[in-house]
């Protein structure tokens, strides 16, 4: 049984090792007053499909919804509006079992609207071969600066095939976080250095899964294998809390979306405190494996947003992975963009 949960989690059940997972649940407990009273919305009344209408199943009350993918093609949904800022959660539960190849992607793009300079705030879940865990990365885009990546990459510390859990992006002018149920894993705070670096323009919310076949598992060695399809990543209580904007309209946004932004910024989720800043870093020290930041050897100078921690940088190598333990299959240093939104999964990439 240890050998199980340690391949899962990382980790076995040492004494100090069952006090690290008590620590999370103590943290949790703690920071969780930000999430007590969200307000949800049904599927229809802010959502629409994006593709694979077929492999897209609404629940029986509306509030749900759940996404496959087979043979012949993936699935996803939009946010009816573009947001000027905004929260944006959703209770997940990703698919279970063989899931090398897959990824499932929650997400807030403009790319349809400003192709060449678009903006981007990912959550992307890669999945892996039956029995090894889930690895998930969060990433950041201004203005088409696609070469610029500011990927990051995590273990978790549940398996999140087994029951749903929240995710959580807060975007709003002066800083982005994303949440995973009530632990803040990633800050970025905007300065003047990052110039267009930082998205400024309005986003949708992007949901899909889809095969990546090419890159998600192990750099490619391992594909989709369709024997084991359909993958189902289901949905529900979701949140958009946000200025909808009409990105092509001449009145000024921030004239807009002012009292809304000042909503977003006074939320308790928006507020890091002592508490929630210990939870995170927390979270980093223990599941983070990779950062752009402490990658030298793609950035000798550390780009104008990033904070370096000391204890941090100790533990990780000139590629920005980690020295000792952890996962770290090599990947290329090299951002690239990849669809979310293929037009069909072609069978030919099964592995029978």
């Amino acid at each position: 049984m240890d050998d199980l949960l340690r391949c899962r989690y990382g980790f076995g059940f040492g004494a100090s090792k069952t006090f690290a997972l008590f620590s999370v649940f103590l943290l949790i407990s703690i920071t969780n007053a930000a999430f007590n009273n969200l307000t949800t919305i049904p599927f229809n009344q802010g959502y629409s499909p994006l593709f694979g209408d077929g492999n897209l199943v609404r629940s029986p009350n509306g509030k749900g919804v759940r996404l496959l993918l087979d043979r012949f093609t993936g699935s996803g949904f939009i946010s009816s509006n573009l947001y000027k800022h905004g929260f944006f959660s959703a209770n997940i539960k990703l698919p279970s079992d063989y899931t090398a190849g897959i990824c499932v992607a929650f997400y807030t793009s403009n790319g349809d609207v400003f192709e060449k300079s678009h903006d981007e705030l990912d959550f992307e879940f890669l999945g892996n071969l039956e029995g090894k865990p889930w690895r998930f990365q969060t990433n950041l885009y201004g203005n088409g600066s696609t070469n610029r990546g500011r990927e990051e990459r995590y273990r978790l510390w549940f398996d999140p095939s087994k029951e749903f859990h929240r995710y959580s992006i807060l975007w709003t002018a002066n800083k982005t976080i994303f949440y995973i149920d009530e632990v803040p894993i990633r800050e970025v705070v905007k300065n003047d250095a990052m110039g267009g670096d930082y998205p400024s323009k309005p986003m949708s919310l992007y949901t899909t899964i889809w095969d990546a076949s090419n890159w998600a598992t192990s750099g490619g060695r391992y594909k989709v294998n369709y024997k084991y399809a359909p993958f189902v990543a289901e949905f529900k209580d979701l949140v958009l809390e946000g200025c909808p904007t009409d990105p092509i309209e001449q009145v000024s946004a921030a004239d807009v979306c002012a009292e809304k932004d000042a909503y977003l910024a006074s939320q308790d989720y928006a507020i890091m405190t002592r508490k929630r800043r210990q939870a995170m870093r927390w979270f980093r020290q223990r599941f983070m494996y990779y950062s752009y930041c402490y990658d030298t050897l793609r950035y000798p100078v550390p780009p104008p947003e990033c904070v370096i921690s000391r204890d941090e940088k100790q533990r990780f190598k000139d590629t920005g992975r980690l020295r000792f333990g952890g996962s770290h299959h090599k990947q290329s240093r090299q951002s690239k963009r990849r669809s979310r939104i293929p037009i069909s999964s072609s069978a030919s990439n099964s592995n029978m």
